[in-house]
């Protein structure tokens, strides 16, 4: 009896020792941190470029610095993530593994072509390849982009593409596009998509612009690395038609109930001294969006937005703080200025795109019984271009930070 006990023991500890059989050593294993994709002159080929980071620059274990490269970038042709992934292990002796792609980034060439939904498609069925990824768009091709960015003060490049998507979508500049929103919004056929739109060549303006005014290669910069993340670029059933500035975004992202709100830096006229800016950051409360629906006339949509403002930047030097009626005038210019750019970026998806990136079809849904009914209602096409949109946006607090009163300035030039 104990012999029969021991050997059922045996046979079943054999079981699950089995569950490591395909097991794989990390050395054995080539990362990659961004996927190129671009458009060739052949229909449904496409070039795609593998960047492959080094793990062991840069960690803490590598010991004394190695003339080691950070990275290795090779490109091959494919029709698809699966096929290139596995062409190109042919010059790469570890196994190529894309489980931790950080981006994928696309030419605006094959973004705006036909061929871009259908390659697409592949990606869901590439195992490795997760859906969180991000989804960038970049001026050149993608395979310039990648070779192009050179950090100037980060060694491992996946925690370049990290902290640089992070910081920028903690700013508003640039859109969280995960490749499964992308497949949502798409599929979903009734909203804008937009994606980071990115570059390497910089085109400056002589002009100031803003903070935010800018696409990606717009804003002024000197020295540093040549990368630009700025703006979004905007799809349209699957394929994109257009590119938005960095300040369209943040009211692209403002409105989007499906988002969290995040803390945004703006600059405004100063209402008293015009040819001054006042800086200031703004928090807002969570975006409430009704819709009235009217099947035989023009749907009324009000959308709800309380902002709280911290100033701490007044060049003027305007006795905002301890003038309550200046505040009060400060306070309704902040206001106007806000609604009048929200309203016209509005009015820009009504007239241009006749859909919006807000997201605010799931708000209609709710009004219909049937998934036909929405559909013969006809968001798209009928509802949303023709709506009539009330925004009500409202400077609910102005704050001034720590400094309690601005220099007078006629004292000290006394």
């Amino acid at each position: 009896m104990k012999k029969l006990v021991l050997i059922l023991l045996l046979v079943q500890m054999v079981g699950l020792l089995s569950g490591c059989f395909d097991r794989k050593e990390l050395e054995e294993q080539a990362y990659v941190i961004s996927i190129g994709v671009d458009k060739t002159e052949e229909e449904g080929i496409f070039r795609f470029t593998f960047e492959i980071a080094n793990p062991e620059v840069g960690s803490t274990f590598s010991g004394p610095a190695t003339p080691e490269p950070v990275e290795e970038i090779i490109s091959v042709l494919g029709t698809d993530f699966l096929s290139a992934t596995s062409a190109a292990n042919a010059s790469v002796a570890k196994e190529i593994t894309l489980d931790q792609v950080r981006v994928v980034i696309v030419s605006q060439k094959l973004a705006r072509s036909n061929q871009f939904i259908h390659l697409m498609q592949t990606a869901p069925s590439t195992v490795d390849l997760k859906l969180n990824a991000q989804l960038v768009v970049s001026k050149e091709k993608a395979e310039e982009f990648i070779r192009n960015n050179k950090p100037k003060m980060e060694s491992r490049p996946h925690k370049y593409y990290q902290y640089m998507l992070d910081r920028a979508k903690e700013t508003g500049v640039i859109p969280d596009a995960p490749l499964v929103r992308f497949f949502q919004i798409t599929e979903g056929d009734a909203d804008l998509f937009i994606a980071p739109f990115a570059t390497t060549k910089r085109d400056p303006s002589d002009e100031y612009g803003g903070e935010d005014h800018y696409k990606a290669g717009e804003v002024p910069l000197k020295g540093g690395n040549f990368t630009q993340f700025m703006g979004s670029a905007v799809f349209r059933e699957g394929k994109m038609i257009d590119i938005i500035s960095g300040e369209e975004t943040r009211y692209a992202l403002m409105f989007d109930t499906t988002l969290p709100q995040q803390d945004i830096i703006a600059t405004y006229t100063d209402p008293l001294r015009p040819e001054f800016d006042v800086a200031g950051r703004i928090q807002l409360d969570k975006v409430k969006v009704k819709i009235d629906y009217k099947p035989n006339s023009k749907t009324n949509i009000d959308v709800y937005v309380n902002a709280h403002m911290n100033i701490f930047a007044v060049p003027s030097t305007e006795s905002y703080m301890i003038d309550s009626r200046k505040r009060k005038i400060l306070r309704d210019s902040l206001q106007n200025q806000m609604e009048e750019r929200a309203n016209k970026f509005i009015r820009k998806t009504q007239d241009e795109y006749k859909l919006e990136p807000f997201y605010w079809s799931l708000h209609i849904r709710k009004k219909f019984l049937t998934i036909k009914e929405y559909e013969k209602a006809d968001w798209s096409n009928k509802i949303y271009p023709n709506a009539n949109i009330r925004l009500h946006l409202s400077v609910k607090s102005l704050e001034f930070g720590k400094i309690l009163r601005e220099s007078d300035l006629r004292r000290v030039r006394d």
